[in-house]
């Protein structure tokens, strides 16, 4: 996600992000993670980052456990979308391919070597 800041504080999205927040915390009224509040805020006023950009979908399909691979051409940003994410797979040494891309930013280093010496 991208947004415009000056926009995000001017329109008071912060607060109306954490009002469904609260309505989500009484009552489950979403199953999608974090992403619905901000769609029920945004309410269509998005813009759609082109495919090239975003490389979603690497946290795998998480009813088979396979891994996908990255998408042909230039990728800017890798979203491990999903339950699949690059820490915990180093961590299980059970990783896909591509979360080696992911382990030169883990600050905490896996608990175990994912790979050997």
């Amino acid at each position: 996600m991208v947004m415009d800041v000056g926009r995000w504080r001017d329109g008071g999205y912060t607060r109306r992000v954490e009002e469904w927040m609260a309505v989500q915390k009484r009552r489950r009224i979403y199953h999608l993670g974090s992403l619905p509040p901000f769609l029920l805020v945004l309410a269509g006023d998005i813009k759609a980052v082109d495919h090239r950009w975003n490389q979603h979908g690497l946290g795998g399909d998480n009813a088979e456990g396979k891994c996908r691979s990255l998408h042909p051409g230039p990728v800017s940003l890798l979203h491990w979308s999903g339950k699949g994410k690059p820490w915990l797979r180093l961590d299980s040494r059970k990783p896909c391919a591509v979360d080696y891309l992911w382990a030169p930013y883990d600050l905490y280093k896996a608990a175990v070597p994912a790979l050997e010496e």
